[in-house]
Parts: structure tokens; C-alpha cells; sequence
């Protein structure tokens, strides 16, 4: 039974973040690190995967909805991607790359001393894209977690880059947020587990990481980009008004790029 478990979420091929993350004393510590997806579109998909891969068995990893979108674009199984930066992110990626992205599953689960059986996944257990947030009703939680087995009492997830930890119906539900494109707020978002849940943020040279950024992509947007998300221009009030009629709340907000 692991003690610790670090969740790292939503990294975005952001190197500077995940360097950052990875630095962090309790993560290099950490039983096992979790990644519950979203780990390579944005702007530096090929360095963040290898950097990932070479921890070996200490990483667990999990497939994310972009994930799984860069995969099917480069197999032609589809001619766009909703993110902007997602198909030049896609054609970046070596084919070991590709076929690491293809072993992924959508969630695991893991027994962690103190909280038992813990279930990882990227945006809710049984799909890769749908929407909760912290104020999402409890019969939104009854429906997305109603095929979980009855010794789940924690779920972690991420997909909507904002860090909350809640109960719902007697179940422990975490988002460590983001590492690489956090709103309402900078720096590297994350979680550790084990006895109980402690959500963490690494703050970073933001200005620096900046200029490393943009220098180390090739994406024709790439300075606009690293600008807007590496400093959350995007607030919590902005993306909660987005997602929330993705929870079943509404239908008139726009969407959220996850």
C-alpha cells in the first residue's frame, strides 16, 4: 500500500511547470506521481513526454481528452482539434511518443495508506470530457459516479485546470487544477495524497519560464500564448461561467479551452 501519491494534472507540454513540480521535495518523495492526462498539447509536447519517461515506474499515467484528440489526428482519425495549438502540438510528437499516448488508460485506481482505494481519471470515471466543478449539483455527482464500485471513497480528477477539493455523497472528490494552464491564479497547480489530501502550488519565475517558452517553441502564437496562460489571465469566474453549462446547469456560456 503506496503512503504518498503526488497528482500532477493538465500539464500542457509546459516544461518549465512540470520542472518546477518535479523539483518540489515531496513529489521527488512521492510513492508514485500520478498524471491524470491532458500532459501534451501545448507548447512543448515531445520535451514534456521525455522528461516524464525517463522516471520510469514512478510516474502512473492517464490518457486525457487532448491526449487522446493529438493521437487521433495524427492516426487521421480526425482533421481538427477544437484547441488551437493542439494539431501543431500533434505533429511534434515522435512516434514512440505516439504509441506511449495509445497505452493509456482513462483512469486506475491505487490503494493509499489512510484513504484506501482511490480512483484516478481526467474529467469524471466514465468519460475523458465531460464537466464538474465544485458547485456542480449532487444529483450532476450521483449521475457521473454511479457505476463506481462502493469501496471508491476518494476520486481525483482534473480537466478543468481549477483546484477544489469537496464531498459528494460521502465521496472525497479532489482536482489538484493545472500544471501548465491554471485559472485563476499562477503558478503549477498539484495534490498530494496520503493520509489525507493537501492541495499545493509551486510558484515559478513566470517571466523567466516566459522567455523559455517562447524561445524553445516552434507554434506561430506561441508568445500570446505563454503570456496568456502562464500568467492565468483566464480567472476562476471566467472558467466556472464557461464550464458551467457543461455540468447541465445551462446552455448559453461559451466554452473553456481544456
Amino acid at each position: 500500500m503506496l503512503k504518498r501519491v503526488a497528482v500532477l494534472s493538465d500539464i500542457h507540454g509546459v516544461l518549465p511547470a512540470l520542472e518546477a513540480v518535479l523539483a518540489e521535495p515531496e513529489v521527488r518523495s512521492a510513492d508514485r506521481v500520478v498524471l491524470t492526462g491532458d500532459i501534451t498539447a501545448g507548447p512543448q509536447p515531445g520535451q514534456v513526454l521525455d522528461l516524464l519517461t525517463s522516471l520510469g515506474d514512478r510516474v502512473a499515467w492517464i490518457s486525457g481528452n487532448a491526449d487522446r484528440e493529438l493521437l487521433e489526428y495524427r492516426r487521421g482519425l480526425r482533421d481538427s482539434i477544437p484547441d488551437p495549438i493542439a494539431p501543431w502540438a500533434a505533429e511534434q510528437l515522435r512516434a514512440d511518443h505516439l504509441e506511449l499516448l495509445a497505452r493509456l488508460p482513462q483512469s486506475l485506481s491505487l490503494s493509499l495508506q489512510g484513504m484506501g482505494r482511490v480512483l484516478f481519471c481526467h474529467a469524471t470515471p466514465r468519460d475523458d470530457e465531460e464537466v464538474v466543478l465544485v458547485d456542480s449539483r449532487l444529483d450532476r455527482w450521483q449521475e457521473v459516479f454511479g457505476e463506481l464500485d462502493d469501496d471508491v471513497r476518494t476520486v481525483v480528477l482534473g480537466h478543468t485546470h481549477m483546484p477544489f477539493v469537496r464531498l459528494a455523497h460521502g465521496r472525497l472528490v479532489v482536482n489538484p487544477g493545472s500544471v501548465g494552464m491554471p485559472y485563476g491564479r499562477a503558478g503549477a497547480h498539484w495534490a498530494l495524497l496520503g493520509p489525507g489530501v493537501e492541495l499545493r502550488t509551486t510558484a515559478y519565475d513566470v517571466e523567466a519560464a516566459i522567455a523559455h517558452v517562447t524561445q524553445g517553441s516552434s507554434y506561430p502564437e506561441i508568445a500570446q500564448w505563454a503570456d496568456y496562460f502562464l500568467r492565468a489571465q483566464a480567472t476562476d469566474a471566467d472558467a466556472l461561467a464557461a464550464f458551467g453549462p457543461r455540468d447541465g446547469r445551462g446552455d448559453t456560456a461559451s466554452q473553456a479551452s481544456t
